[in-house]
């Protein structure tokens, strides 16, 4: 019965997609939904492309081992992540009126820069899309009691979210997470009750996990531990937000206020409800210890799952089911459509000639999706980290080669192309030497000596004599630039609701 309630809903929501696909007649429709996206609809795909499978799996498993201490990177980073750009990275942006956060680069730095920046974001996804994978085989290997393997899960997964991303691009991803927000927020209360009711009520689950320690949240005194916990916090705080699905929704929206307050919001709202599947995954230990002592060093991502199909009733676990693949949905749909786009964008279409036609460039976007998907999938299949490393890991190629960039091309005045080079050279390099040559528990992280590397590979290399090439930007935009940085604080102007197309800008 589980099962058919999983299909049905799955075929429904399907369905939605695919209507959201009549929207679609260009590539501006396809990668951000022409720029028309509501606050209500943007807070919402804020929300729910976030809320993935490591918020209802990967978390809570991380929770019930290490405590809110094990869990700096996400939710604490994570949305801290989507707040800060809300505040100090979507007006600017937003003013741009760019297609990628590729273009942006190119913009500000230059053809190398952008292609270089472009591959690490491309590469960065295979690790979040291939957790959501990997939970959809988890999700329909458990539902159908062992009939669907967790292979024929992932493909059938991964399959049934392509084509509606393939169809409908942005305006499908945005539609169907304003629906599965409203299902996760409904499905994650609803079962949060019906757990409470087993042990007695919330305040029993926080009191027994505060007497465990769970709640110990700063590191210990001492200097290794402090470094581990900035660089697990910054790595998705600061590692996320040069990401093209973070962009999307900024430039997707109808205003620049919408594009701020949207990602503040949205962010908030996935910090408060991701507290709820750890609720759960803890009050497992009194409903059903022996069950999270027998999991919780073999696959402690099955706890959750586990417990509502051995304990809750029918009903609450449809809701939960609908909720979970509500979560997962949403962020793979989105994380296939963003690197899709920013590689057709930024990569193929420089190669295949700028003269190319609208209506040619959004079958190449397409084509793209269906490769990355066959791409990932098989990443997920052969991926034996946890759900929760796969996504905290996912971030790091980004903090070391493509968030210093960012930053200074908007705040920094005196940044160059030759600086956001030596940014993303020294980034690399200190990263891949240490994870490749280093200790396998190093002193300083990887990722947190990358960024600081790339710092200063940018500081150096901008102040220094420019021999890195003439791709500069003219001197009129670079100005313009970072007058709309320095100026993004103060009024907030209403954008007009008709934008230039693609091809103007």
């Amino acid at each position: 019965m589980l099962l058919w309630f999983v299909i049905a809903y799955w075929i429904i929501s399907v369905g939605i997609g695919l209507y959201a696909a009549t929207r679609v007649h260009n590539t501006r429709d396809f990668a951000i939904a022409g720029r028309r996206l509501p606050f209500y609809m943007v807070t919402a795909t804020v929300f729910a492309t976030w809320f993935g499978s490591e918020t209802v799996l990967g978390i809570p498993a991380t929770f019930l081992k290490e405590g809110l201490h094990g869990v700096v990177a996400d939710p604490f980073g994570a949305s801290m992540c989507l707040i800060l750009v809300g505040l100090f990275f979507a007006a600017p942006l937003y003013r741009m009126n760019l297609l990628t956060i590729g273009d942006f680069y190119k913009k500000k730095f230059g053809r190398s820069v952008e292609v270089l920046t472009t591959i690490a974001i491309v590469i960065s996804y295979l690790g979040w899309v291939g957790a959501q994978i990997t939970a959809l085989g988890l999700v329909f290997n458990v539902v159908s009691a062992g009939e669907i393997s967790k292979l024929a899960g992932m493909w059938i997964g991964s399959g049934t979210i392509l084509i509606y991303t393939f169809f409908g691009g942005m305006w499908a991803v945005a539609i169907t997470d304003f629906l599965q927000m409203i299902i996760i927020v409904i499905g994650m209360l609803y079962i949060g009750g019906s757990v409470s009711n087993m042990v007695g009520g919330v305040g029993v689950v926080v009191e027994h996990a505060a007497q465990a320690g769970k709640f110990d949240f700063w590191p210990a005194l001492d200097l290794k531990e402090i470094i581990a916990f900035a660089a697990a916090w910054v790595t998705m705080m600061f590692g996320s937000i040069p990401q093209q699905d973070v962009f999307q929704r900024v430039q997707s929206s109808k205003t620049e206020k919408i594009a701020i307050w949207g990602a503040v919001f949205g962010g908030g709202l996935y910090f408060v409800f991701a507290f709820v599947p750890m609720f759960l995954a803890y009050s497992a230990t009194l409903i059903d210890p022996k069950m999270v002592s027998d999991l919780i060093d073999t696959d402690p991502q099955m706890i959750l799952p586990t417990l509502v199909m051995q304990h809750a009733p029918l009903f609450a676990q449809v809701m939960f089911f609908g909720a979970l693949l509500s979560a997962i949905k949403s962020c793979a749909s989105a994380t296939l459509l963003a690197p899709s786009v920013t590689f057709s964008e930024n990569i193929l279409k420089p190669m295949l000639g700028h003269k190319l036609s609208d209506h040619k460039m959004l079958h190449t976007m397409r084509g793209v999706t269906v490769v990355f998907t066959i791409l990932v999938t098989i990443y997920a299949m052969n991926s034996k980290a946890s759900i929760f490393k796969m996504v905290e890991n996912a971030y790091q190629i980004t903090l070391v080669a493509a968030f210093i960039p960012l930053v200074a091309g908007i705040y920094w005045k005196r940044s160059t192309n030759q600086g956001a080079l030596a940014a993303i050279f020294c980034g690399l390099s200190v990263w891949l030497s240490i994870l490749v040559f280093g200790p396998e528990d190093p002193f300083v992280p990887a990722q947190f000596a990358g960024l600081f590397a790339s710092a200063l590979g940018m500081i150096v290399g901008s102040l220094l004599p420019n021999v890195a090439g003439g791709n500069l930007p003219e001197e009129p935009e670079h100005t313009q630039l970072h007058h709309l940085a320095a100026s993004h604080t103060g009024h907030v102007a209403e954008q007009p609701h008709h934008h230039p197309s693609h091809t103007q800008t």
